[in-house]
């Protein structure tokens, strides 16, 4: 196609192009600022007109971050908390998910619509009953009291039984016959099978746990035991001046992580979001 007709197809096409750079830019705009805000100075980062490239202050307010807060130990236990909860909540989606959709007993529908109702509780309602219990088994200011709580999720429950719901009796069944365990049975066909699954929301999770700041705050007493939110929380109103440029570099260094977590995982995770849409 060519002449005038082409260049009316191009005409027409410009709105929707300007329309998903200004989104795109909107969505990638404060990211790019927190970014290039993290590699200057205090004193730089309001500034008029604002610095849109990179300043060479990273070192500086990294070194800065460090001596308040003690960013490597801080580091260090978000991974931990956030690791062995996103790794606990998914045996225990798997398991729950894989009893509830592939098992018939007695109860199973008033169990799962139980679980389901606690999805309409705010989280801000157990935050009492929780610190109690926490209290009552001495387990405040170590990463059991923010691990545990997080360990049975009911929206990866959920999400578990309806993946697991549409998978073939007849793979489990043969498996049976081979002389499978369920463990086996489990380990052998259902991981592999689930892992896009598994992957997509593994990020979800982890993501849910290294952003989680009320709780942490909550349970976590000593300096020692704080995690990258928290810590960078303190860091407002310790001073009289508060430094922006800290709080401007862990801020980018805690989105590192999940940045990391989502290249790994890309492929499979898009693999789970689309499994539902692939069915016939």
């Amino acid at each position: 196609m060519s002449g005038p007709a082409a260049t009316a197809a191009r005409f027409r096409g410009w709105p929707l192009t300007l329309t998903l750079a200004a989104v795109t830019g909107l969505s990638v705009g404060p990211f790019y600022w927190l970014v290039v805000g993290s590699t200057h100075k205090d004193t730089e980062i309001f500034d008029w007109p604002p610095h849109l490239l990179p300043g060479g202050s990273l070192g500086e307010n990294l070194d800065h971050l460090q001596a308040k807060i003690g960013l490597g130990r801080v580091l260090v236990n978000s991974l931990a908390i956030a690791g062995l909860q996103t790794a606990g909540a998914l045996v225990v989606a798997l398991l729950a998910g894989y009893a509830f959709a592939k098992f018939r007993f007695r109860g199973r529908t008033v169990l799962f619509a139980l679980l389901l109702s606690t999805l309409v509780v705010p989280e801000q309602v157990m935050l009492v009953p929780l610190f109690k219990m926490m209290m009552s088994f001495r387990l405040l200011d170590s990463y059991q009291a923010v691990v545990l709580p997080g360990l049975c999720v009911p929206f990866a429950i959920f999400l578990m039984r309806q993946a697991l719901g549409s998978m073939p009796d007849e793979l489990l069944d043969a498996a049976r016959v081979d002389g499978a365990g369920e463990l086996r049975v489990l380990w052998s066909v259902v991981v592999p099978v689930m892992r896009p699954v598994l992957a997509a929301l593994a990020i979800f999770l982890f993501l849910g746990s290294w952003n989680q700041f009320v709780w942490p705050l909550i349970a976590l007493r000593s300096p020692e035991m704080h995690t990258l939110p928290v810590a960078i929380a303190t860091l407002h109103g310790s001073r009289t001046t508060t430094d922006h440029g800290a709080i401007l570099a862990g801020t980018a260094l805690s989105t590192l992580p999940m940045m990391v977590l989502f290249l790994a995982l890309q492929r499979q995770f898009i693999s789970g979001l689309l499994a539902g849409a692939t069915k016939g």
